[in-house]
């Protein structure tokens, strides 16, 4: 059923358009930090299997209606006040009181603070928390997170098609998806009437030395590969990956780069610095409601990324079915849509579009927040790589990073 009190009203519109120029985005968090977030990356990661899998925390939901709920900055409609406007609603629906944490800044400095916990199954102050793909699957693999009960998630069958299976997670049975977004290129429309159309276009001798490219590995290289004939959702070999290094690293020695950052790169576009760029595609719709519609977003010709973050409920979470029935609660099309509008990231809701289209026509027709089929089979998603090729290829990564 429809909460009563979410708005039903065109608010959903006036937040898209609202400006966010003190906020940090989710994805400029991600790798916001540069250089020094690639090196912890290598510190972070795990190179084995738990030997000795933790057990589930017994679970008090029954008697304690409370939970935790751990995110990004930005991530969660928010009103003027500072409130969460649906959760909010699912708190006075549920009568579980929920602590919004915005404790995640990086996938791995979060993950360096609560391993120890989780390697002995302890709660680590989350009931559930958003984390991006690789690092799921990580925590899938140690045995760090516990089973759905999907009688208690009936509203998964809302979950969009494209990402039912995952190859870190068959059938969806430890994560689902909270929000999802395209890594593609981006350019100025005045200073770059034709527009671009593929990766290959960033290599132009007229771009020299205005060139922007991410520091998340695997967008930046995913699409390098893609457009080198890859396809990065299967087993690729170290060849494929060390071929599109070597374009990386050719492009950034003779100039053609001008930096490798993270959300900082629209500092750079704003400024002219660079007339185009490696992107993710929820910042360009921010920017353009921020800073006036100057700049384009596309979906290489070869195909661009998909990435998701996904709910869990780490392994010492003694609140399993509150945080499922919360989960659930998210998965209303409804409550997606209102969700969408304000973070201008990628719904994995089906009828999250149509409700968003009550409010906003133009909302919905927004393929980079609520993107069709078509759209959809344009990008992939980074396969997932094993321990010693994450270490392997972040390695390397990291050494252009640092050279340029």
């Amino acid at each position: 059923m429809k909460p009563s009190n979410l708005p039903q009203d065109p608010m959903i519109r006036r937040i898209v358009q609202s400006s966010r120029a003190s906020q940090l985005t989710r994805r400029g968090l991600l790798a916001g930090a540069g250089a020094g977030a690639a090196a912890l990356a290598l510190a972070a990661c795990s190179t084995g299997g738990a030997s000795n899998k933790p057990t589930p925390a017994k679970d008090q939901s029954a008697t304690d209606k409370s939970m935790t709920w751990a995110n990004w900055q930005a991530y969660l409609d928010q009103d003027d006040n500072g409130k969460y406007p649906t959760l909010e609603a699912f708190q006075k629906q549920s009568g579980i009181k929920v602590k919004y944490d915005v404790a995640v800044d990086d996938n791995n400095t979060y993950y360096a603070k609560v391993k120890d916990q989780l390697a002995l199954g302890k709660d680590i102050g989350a009931d559930t928390v958003c984390l991006t793909d690789w690092m799921i699957a990580r925590w899938i693999r140690l045995g760090y997170v516990q089973t759905f009960d999907e009688a208690k998630i009936p509203n998964k069958k809302n979950l969009v098609s494209n990402l039912q299976d995952v190859d870190f997670d068959p059938g969806r049975k430890k994560s689902l998806p909270w929000q999802s977004g395209f890594a593609g290129i981006c350019w100025n429309k005045e200073k770059l009437p034709k527009g671009l159309k593929s990766i290959d276009d960033l290599w132009s001798s007229d771009l020299k030395g205005k060139v922007g490219v991410l520091s998340e590995m695997r967008d930046t290289m995913g699409l390098i590969m893609m457009q080198q004939g890859v396809d990065i959702s299967k087993d690729f070999s170290d060849d494929d990956f060390n071929k599109a290094i070597d374009t990386l690293t050719k492009h950034v020695s003779d100039g053609q780069i001008r930096n490798i950052k993270g959300n900082s790169y629209l500092n750079d576009l704003k400024s002219g610095d660079t007339l185009a760029a490696i992107c993710w595609s929820g910042d360009i719709t921010q920017l353009n409601a921020e800073a006036g519609d100057n700049w384009q977003f596309a979906i290489p010709e070869a195909g661009g990324t998909l990435w998701s973050d996904n709910f869990v409920i780490p392994i010492g979470s003694s609140q399993k079915a509150n945080a499922e029935k919360l989960i659930d609660y998210y998965y209303q099309p409804e409550v997606a849509a209102e969700v969408a509008a304000w973070v201008n990231y990628i719904t994995p809701v089906q009828g999250a579009k149509e409700e968003a289209a009550k409010i906003d026509p133009k909302l919905a027709d927004n393929q980079l927040i609520f993107p069709d089929e078509s759209t959809l089979s344009k990008v992939k998603v980074f396969r997932t790589l094993k321990p010693a090729e994450e270490q392997k290829y972040q390695a390397a990564f990291q050494k252009v990073i640092l050279g340029a």
